[in-house]
């Protein structure tokens, strides 16, 4: 379940805030005059979030390439992968 606080609460009780969001790994919901308005997070939370965005839109670009046809056996894949760890490139 979302955590809500508001703007005068975070400014209040910003310590209390940073807490949770390190310990529940969880983002509270900020609104401001009752209204939603950002969303805080830890620094931890919001890397392993842009991780997986960035495995997302890695993903949607092999679906991409797979439906145009720009295939390779995966033979070919993992040689090339072993060799660049051979050759310290990766």
């Amino acid at each position: 379940m979302p955590r809500i606080r508001s703007s005068t609460d975070l400014r209040n009780n910003y310590n209390e805030i940073s807490t949770f969001c390190h310990e529940s790994r969880e983002p509270v919901f900020i609104t401001k005059n009752g209204q939603g308005d950002m969303v805080v997070m830890s620094m931890e939370t919001f890397e392993v979030l842009n991780e997986k965005l960035e495995l997302y839109r890695l993903l949607d670009e092999g679906r991409a390439a797979a439906k145009a046809g720009r295939t390779r056996p995966y033979e070919d894949v993992f040689r090339d992968i072993e060799q660049e760890i051979v050759d310290g490139r990766l």
